[in-house]
């Protein structure tokens, strides 16, 4: 008998199946044209990035990833708790001195987290963030597949490419898939955006008052990086007809306690933009009180609670020192079965992937083949090592130079990268398929999750990194399957 997690399983693989076999068996008169208008639309609708103030559009590889709805819905559990649980880390780090061990923060950060949280935060901590992850929709054991490797709290990518990558897809590759397979049902998932706004109102119907004016803030006059919020300002403005700002921080006012851009009232903001950073612009001699204080309103998404967005978080959520404490049970349950086991590189003792204590740094040098090595505070892929492609004496290097690094690094169990089957033209004009890893952002709210999908020949796989997306689509089940009969 079929468990009902591995009869999902079995149904996301067969739905898969035959949405990949309907796209390839549209062939190569009607792909070549489609990969072409795939790419003029991503041209068009400004699915870019920006490296060195150079514009690159992003690639969008057209067939569709698939989920079933009881899929995604699990994956909104899961996603939701742990974001959750993230948002109540700021509390923890401020009274417990092991976590503040742990997620290291310097001594302006510090002060900052301290100004700035207060009993509004308590009632009302707006995070919105992205929670990258694998899973393998098609296989049987899909749920253990689904592990977490990384919190992005505040400023995350994707809020324009996401959904800009779905609409492209829904236009230019759902209706041939429909024209060729009438019975064929798919559709795309929750617009980013929407969470984000929904998040953005709630916020403030908590806090007595709806925004009037919306400011996005982001460096925004950097010459590399995804270049999205202008985009998603003007979204927002067309649709809600909020006064909506897009900002760089050094372009805010105070103005007897209001916070301005251009003379315009700020009620919320939106940003991409760490403390860390705005401590740099401090130091230069820009006044960044106009940040400080809409972190210390409660107005700004995502909180002050975000700058505790590092990698290391995943070590409180597997050490049992700190789930036992601060975790309710089914939390812990979430944990342990799709967080990866993660640990600050360190020379100590500690908890190890098996449940026994020992001691960390012989335990990284001597199975570096189920590990890998990641900048604790840094994004886009840099300085990743993955055991698996290091020699022995290239990955003891790593490890010397993440000890001796005083930028933290973590250790973290290697997760398995599900790979998926793409569409290519090869140089003779002919359409084959080429192995593609994928992973995903899930960005949760109470009101559903929001999937942004990601694809690269490379194992560390990154926009940044000159990755490209992928769109996943919820697909409703083709049949039941039977189990096989017991004997």
């Amino acid at each position: 008998m079929l468990t009902p997690a591995e009869e999902l399983g079995l149904t996301g693989m067969s739905l898969a199946t035959r949405v990949r076999n309907t796209f390839f068996g549209l062939g190569r008169e009607q792909i070549l044209p489609l990969l072409d208008r795939v790419r003029e639309e991503c041209t068009r609708r400004h699915v870019v990035y920006m490296r060195e103030g150079v514009v690159e559009t992003v690639r969008l590889l057209p067939c569709p990833v698939t989920a079933l709805p009881d899929q995604v819905s699990y994956i909104h559990y899961v996603s939701l708790t742990i974001q959750n649980a993230l948002k109540r880390m700021a509390e923890i780090y401020l009274q417990d001195p092991g976590v503040r061990e742990i997620l290291e923060l310097t001594p302006p950060e510090q002060e900052w987290l301290a100004d700035c949280w207060g009993q509004s935060l308590t009632e009302s901590n707006p995070v919105f963030g992205r929670l990258d992850a694998v899973v393998d929709f098609c296989s049987p054991m899909w749920k253990d597949s689904l592990k977490f490797m990384e919190p992005n709290m505040s400023g995350i990518g994707g809020l324009h490419l996401t959904p800009t990558s779905e609409r492209i897809v829904n236009d230019c590759v759902l209706p041939l898939l429909r024209d060729s397979d009438a019975t064929l049902r798919l559709e795309t998932g929750v617009d980013i955006r929407e969470l984000l706004m929904q998040e953005v109102l709630d916020h403030f119907d908590i806090l007595g008052h709806r925004p009037q004016s919306l400011c996005f803030l982001e460096a925004k006059y950097a010459v590399s990086g995804i270049d999205e919020q202008e985009d998603v300002a003007q979204y927002y403005h067309s649709k809600y007809g909020l006064k909506v700002m897009h900002a760089d921080p050094s372009e805010l006012t105070l103005d007897k306690g209001v916070v301005r851009y251009q003379g315009e009232r700020v009620d919320a903001a939106y940003r991409d933009y760490s403390v860390l950073d705005l401590i740099a612009l401090q130091q230069k001699g820009i006044n960044v009180e106009p940040m400080r204080l809409l972190m210390k309103q409660n107005r700004m998404i995502s909180s002050i609670a975000a700058e505790l967005d590092q990698k290391a978080q995943w070590e409180i959520f597997t050490d049992p020192e700190f789930t036992l404490k601060y975790f309710s049970q089914e939390e812990r349950q979430v944990f342990k079965r799709h967080i990866l086991w993660t640990r600050v590189v360190t020379d100590r003792k500690t908890r190890l992937p098996d449940g026994s204590t020992g001691d960390l740094l012989p335990f990284i040098r001597e199975d570096r083949e189920q590990l890998v090595l990641k900048p604790n505070r840094s994004y886009g892929g840099d300085g990743v090592a993955i055991g698996l492609a290091e020699t022995d004496e290239s990955w003891n290097r790593a490890v010397d130079r993440a000890v001796a690094d005083s930028n933290r690094w973590v250790v973290q169990q290697v997760a398995t990268i599900p790979v998926v089957e793409f569409p290519v033209v090869g140089e003779d004009g002919t359409v084959h398929s080429e192995p593609f890893y994928t992973v995903l952002g899930f960005a949760p709210s109470k009101y559903g999750v929001a999937i942004m999908g990601r694809a690269s020949q490379k194992q560390v796989v990154n926009v940044a990194q000159r990755g490209g997306m992928c769109v996943i689509t919820v697909g409703h089940p083709p049949g039941r399957l039977v189990g096989p009969e017991r004997v």
